[in-house]
């Protein structure tokens, strides 16, 4: 193996390595968060936009809540949506992947215009309306991104079962006596599962964006949970006042989304 590949290879492990030990801190941050802050995330004080000091790292928002205490708080429901939804995009998507790409034919083009129809719909515009439709509730919005979001898996998927229908092993599989649900759960699942990994962290990062999206539009987590969107939300209008109630969910999202971008590109 030559240098130039080396340094490549060297570089990709960086990257991912890098959006791992992102995902971790604010995984770990989300989940000890009482550890972290004595502060309540839900709790009004007397001390509206103090600016940061020793007691409250972040200051405080315009109902005197303690805001570094609401980001960790906040990690929980944007992990919680963005894993879900993925969740739920790969159970759908995987399976009709699968299937498409290797029974071909009638199957392959019925589901190739349905993952074309909802792929041409704007994915944001569909979260809105149904969101509209539904309710923001924490259970809703992890239904609907899963729902926007397995289109993608399922291309991907598709794709590459088209590939691995045509390879020898396959063959080696039909001629052997095994089944179309046996060559898919044994040959062509195991075969697309590092395809599978990296949307999947895609698809959090996605999905984590597009929740923060629609609760800066007023669609988001419904109060007293905390959640990013909705704090960057709150914090526009007291910009000159305290920037850290927009600043810090801010920076929030873009590193988690950065992490998982990171894992789900170099996979």
């Amino acid at each position: 193996m030559n240098a130039s590949a080396l340094s490549l290879r060297h570089g990709l492990r960086s990257t991912t390595v890098l959006g791992l030990v992102i995902i971790l801190v604010i995984a770990l941050a989300a989940a000890f968060a009482p550890l972290l802050t004595a502060n309540d995330p839900s709790r009004s004080g007397m001390e509206f936009l103090a600016p940061p000091d020793a007691t409250h790292w972040f200051g405080t928002d315009d109902l005197g809540r303690d805001v570094f205490a609401r980001v960790l708080y906040g990690g929980r429901a944007s992990l919680i949506i963005g894993i879900g939804s993925s969740v739920i995009a790969t159970l759908i998507g995987v399976p009709v992947g699968l299937v498409s790409g290797y029974a071909g034919g009638r199957t392959d083009v019925i589901a190739e215009q349905l993952i074309n129809l909802f792929i041409a719909l704007p994915g944001m515009v569909i979260a809105l309306m149904f969101t509209a439709i539904v309710g923001p509730t924490l259970t809703n919005l992890t239904l609907v991104l899963g729902v926007v979001s397995w289109p993608r898996m399922a291309r991907l998927v598709r794709g590459q079962a088209l590939l691995l229908r045509e390879a020898v092993f396959v063959d080696a599989a039909r001629a052997a006596g095994g089944g179309p649900s046996w060559i898919l759960r044994m040959h062509l699942l195991p075969n697309t599962m590092r395809i599978i990994a990296a949307q999947f962290s895609l698809t959090v990062a996605y999905s984590i964006f597009t929740a923060a999206s629609l609760s800066f539009l007023g669609l988001g987590v419904p109060p007293p949970m905390p959640d990013w969107g909705g704090m960057v939300r709150e914090g526009f209008n007291y910009l000159e006042l305290n920037p850290s109630m927009s600043i810090a969910p801010s920076v929030a999202v873009a590193l988690t989304v950065l992490g998982f971008y990171c894992v789900g590109s170099e996979t």
